[in-house]
């Protein structure tokens, strides 16, 4: 089998940041795949389950909810590594993004509350949500994006990935 893009590239070179993972299109749809990557893969450690859980939750509500984007938000969910979300759009500029992932991540730092869909009739998973190790992640990638810029969007170049 082919290798899939996303295992060309060099994830010693990594840190945390947004990057452009892939574009396809999609019927009349441009969608991008974005890497919402939250800590530096094989020198950090993971996420634990129990903040990714919650982190998935709060992000897909605030993002399918956005009171200008949730028409061209598809998806929003963690990768299998623990090190990270994808997250799916169509029609959105690199500044949109940059500026949504940010307002996002500032909602799961202050959020307080019932974390929405985490009861048994909701979730297949109800149990297991930590909202204080979420918001302490939210925090700490807030500050490794703070002033990000479209330029930054890109992975590590080739030369970078082997």
């Amino acid at each position: 089998m082919e290798k899939i893009t996303s295992f060309t590239v060099n994830h010693l070179k990594l840190v945390p940041g947004v990057y452009v993972s892939r574009r396809d299109i999609a019927g009349d749809n441009h969608v991008t795949t974005f890497d919402i990557r939250m800590t530096r893969p094989n020198f950090e450690p993971v996420m634990n389950t129990a903040e990714v859980h919650t982190i998935e939750h709060l992000g897909a509500t605030f993002l399918r909810n956005h009171r200008i984007y949730k028409d061209k938000v598809l998806y929003f969910g963690p990768m299998g590594c623990r090190t990270g979300f994808y997250f799916l759009v169509r029609g959105m500029t690199g500044e949109e993004v940059i500026s949504l992932v940010q307002e996002g991540f500032r909602f799961i730092s202050a959020f307080s509350g019932e974390i929405p869909g985490a009861s048994e009739p909701e979730c297949g998973n109800y149990r297991e949500h930590d909202l204080a190790a979420a918001k302490a992640d939210a925090v700490r990638y807030l500050a490794c994006i703070d002033g990000y810029t479209p330029e930054r969007l890109c992975y590590p170049t080739a030369a970078d990935r082997s």
